[in-house]
């Protein structure tokens, strides 16, 4: 067979798994890989089989001094298999050989105990057994496998490697029922030379792997016996760059006047893209009219007023997202949203002079107490000077804490009983613009209207972050559902507010991260007391929303190393074992949607709890598992999950040394 370079051992697994298909299904079949570098291979083979996985330990015996050198090897059972050639050609004494062996043996134990786990031996005998490696050089591993194997009485013995001299497959193929080896480079070199990337397999890689299988083989009489990965592979539905079909998606969407749509990070460019795309369908088709996003309130109105044609500050999208100068800029400063933003005002321009055809751009969050103190003000002095002058007076008292961190400076201090008196004021100078409210909206009909919603929100904000400031040092609890149930009244208003003026009620898609967009209630943040938007969304409409979650396995992402620092571009780890994310990585497809009402028996298998990974704008690689992951019954979480195997970090418009120095090499391994 010809020879080709696969990526890694995954991808060799992927590919000799494809010459095994007529193994598929088959209940007898169990599939065997030789600890370290053939288990990697044999759990994609096991998996595309929907077959189990076990491993079968064999130890190679070097030459001393020359370990890299085999002069045999020894299986589990003690059968070992010696090269004469070698051992007479380097004048080996048997003492050295026993030496040798008795070592490997220990070792062999050692890594039997270590990978196992507790777990019994398979029973082999009457099996079709599939015995999988990375490659093969002279064989004698396998040799001493098979040797070993023969000892259980298994029906048929089956080997299988991805890469192998054309001879060594010969030779094994009078031993054996079937040999399979997906390459044959001529000449042959090495096993590594057949991959780009032969890193050494760890024990844990190994433990985690076999953990992975042992999960996944676990069937019901009503799936007819397919694994969970078989259940992916059967109930998924095709996207492109993350976007599904429009069938797909508006059947998703049905009628709902609420679409939330999350991201596994603040900092993948296929999160914001693919969003942007399906929001535009849905604007375009579905008669969807705002976008409301995780951002705050009067930097997010900044681009509203551009893309309705309102700005008389901004002449391109670029100025309008200037807006957004507290950390993390590249959240909304970046490629992905500058093209939806562009994008949004050319749709708006073509509904000129109809103001209701017109969508816009909203923010929901909670953190811009001193902007949005400066809006309203502002908003007063057009209007009402005298009130203006009133609010001035009751927003004083935030004065002292103007500066680079001046909200926290001032939560911190109202936490021990110095804020009290602002919260006060804040609450009267809201309750105060409510009342002059239809007053101010007659002045100029629809533009005032708005003008005033924008005002108010700002008003409510600045109450709202009051509070905020002061709890997030208080109890992380407490100010994480302060701030979600703000996101989730906020969206209310805005549906309200369109609605009015719309004269039929508002279509709206939400732009938020997974944590904040999937429900609550189906993640161990319930334990912890919290709620978020998702869970709100659909207490408040239920029936009348639907919440898309995306997720990635590995890639790169844009994110910082601490709050308030530099973006930089920072490889994301592949998935832990036990996640979400390993077990779609394991379906072995690019991208694909699972909407769960669609995708019953999936459904069912992700209300089971597993990890779910979170990357804010900090990520940690070296603490991932307690900083990046919880528990989640994903088919309770979410309406549907878009799984996007490999993606890249988002591009920010302002591209920092960091993020520049983080760059992957565009020839690795995929642009050749």
């Amino acid at each position: 067979m010809a020879a080709r370079l696969f990526r890694d051992r995954r991808d060799a697994g992927r590919s000799l798994a494809g010459l095994l298909e007529h193994y598929s299904g088959d209940p007898a079949v169990i599939v065997l890989g030789l600890p370290r570098g053939g288990v990697p291979v044999a759990y994609e083979v096991a998996m595309a089989l929907g077959a189990p996985l076990d491993i079968f330990l064999v130890r190679k015996l070097g030459v001393p001094g020359r370990e890299e050198v085999a002069m045999g090897a020894i299986a589990d059972g003690g059968v070992a298999v010696l090269n004469d050639d070698v051992i007479r050609g380097l004048d080996i004494p048997p003492e050295a050989i026993r030496r040798v062996a008795e070592h490997e043996s220990r070792e062999l134990l050692r890594r039997e105990q270590a990978y196992r786990e507790g777990r019994p031996s398979p029973e082999l005998e009457g099996r079709t057994v599939i015995l999988v490696d990375d490659g093969l050089a002279t064989g004698a591993s396998m040799r001493a496998a098979i040797g070993a194997l023969r000892r259980h009485r298994p029906a048929r013995l089956v080997v299988a490697v991805p890469a192998a001299p054309g001879v060594t497959c010969e030779e094994l193929a009078g031993t054996v029922d079937e040999v399979v080896c997906a390459t044959t480079p001529s000449p042959f070199v090495a096993v590594g030379e057949s991959y780009w990337d032969f890193t050494q397999t760890t024990d844990e890689e190994v433990r985690d792997l076999l953990r992975a299988a042992a999960r996944t083989s676990r069937v019901s009489a009503d799936d007819g016996g397919l694994t969970e990965v078989a259940l992916i592979r059967a109930e998924a539905l095709p996207v492109e760059d993350g976007v599904p079909s429009d069938e797909a998606l508006f059947a998703l969407v049905g009628d709902a006047h609420f679409v939330l749509i999350g991201e596994a990070s603040h900092g993948t460019h296929e999160f914001y893209a693919a969003r942007a795309r399906m929001t535009r369908r849905l604007i375009e088709e579905k008669g969807f009219c705002a976008v409301a996003a995780e951002a705050d309130w009067p930097d997010a109105y900044r681009v509203n007023r551009f893309v309705r044609g309102r700005s008389s500050d901004d002449a391109a999208a670029e100025e309008a997202l200037r807006g957004f100068e507290r950390f993390p800029t590249w959240m909304w400063r970046n490629t992905a949203v500058l093209d939806f933003v562009g994008w949004l005002r050319e749709h708006n321009d073509r509904h000129r002079p109809d103001e209701r055809a017109k969508a816009g751009f909203y923010g929901l969050d909670v953190y811009s107490l001193y902007r949005s103190i400066d809006e309203v003000i502002s908003y007063l002095d057009h209007v009402d000077p005298q009130a203006a002058a009133r609010a001035r007076e009751r927003y004083a008292c935030f004065d002292h804490y103007r500066g680079e961190d001046d909200a926290q400076a001032w939560g911190f201090e109202a936490a021990f009983g110095a804020g009290e008196t602002c919260e006060r004021e804040v609450v009267e100078q809201l309750v105060d613009l409510r009342r002059h409210a239809v007053e101010y909206a007659r002045q100029d009909g629809l533009l005032a209207e708005d003008d005033l919603f924008y005002a108010e929100q700002n008003a409510r904000t600045v109450r709202d972050a009051a509070t905020y400031y002061r709890t997030m040092f208080g109890g992380q609890v407490s100010s994480w559902n302060l701030r979600d149930r703000h996101m989730a009244e906020t969206l209310d208003a805005l549906a309200d507010h369109l609605g009015q003026q719309r004269g039929g009620p508002a279509k709206i898609v939400v732009w938020e991260h997974n944590s904040h967009l999937g429900d609550a209630r189906a993640t161990e943040a319930a334990s912890r007391g919290e709620l978020n938007v998702g869970q709100l969304v659909r207490e408040g409409h239920p029936g009348d929303c639907r919440l898309l979650g995306f997720t990635t396995y590995a890639g790169t992402v844009t994110a910082a190393d601490d709050w308030g620092g530099p973006a930089e571009r920072k490889a994301v780890r592949p998935a832990l074992a036990d996640s979400v994310e390993e077990l779609f990585h394991e379906a072995a497809q690019k991208e694909f949607l699972i909407p769960f009402d669609r995708a019953p028996r999936v459904a069912e298998a992700l209300r089971a709890a597993k990890l779910e990974r979170a990357i804010g704008v900090i990520y940690r690689p070296e603490t991932e598992r307690q900083s990046h992951y919880f528990r989640v019954r994903m088919a309770d979480q979410f309406d549907a999950v878009i799984h996007i195997d490999e993606t890249r970090a988002v591009e920010p418009l302002e591209r920092t040394p960091g993020w520049e120095s983080g760059e992957v090499p565009e020839t690795y391994p995929f642009a050749l």
